[in-house]
């Protein structure tokens, strides 16, 4: 089960992504968790979202497959 310091608020998720440069309003990261993209519960009229998710979103990729990328991307653009 989360702990209740996993839960961080629609503003504090907005200042991690600031901290990585990645510019987000709480009302767009609010969308998100309506639409569930994000993880959220909603307490006394306020929805929080899950602080790992948060941080997964600015984290980078560690491997990925060759099957994922897309062939097209590596045609000539000349031909």
């Amino acid at each position: 089960m989360a702990a209740p310091t996993d839960w961080i608020t629609l503003r504090e998720a907005a200042e991690i992504l600031a901290a990585a440069n990645i510019r987000f309003t709480p009302s767009t990261i609010g969308g998100w968790a309506r639409s569930g993209q994000l993880q959220s519960i909603k307490l006394g009229g306020r929805r929080f979202v899950r602080r790992a998710e948060v941080r997964a979103l600015v984290a980078a990729p560690r491997r990925v497959r060759l099957e994922d990328l897309q062939p097209v991307l590596f045609e000539d653009l000349g031909s």
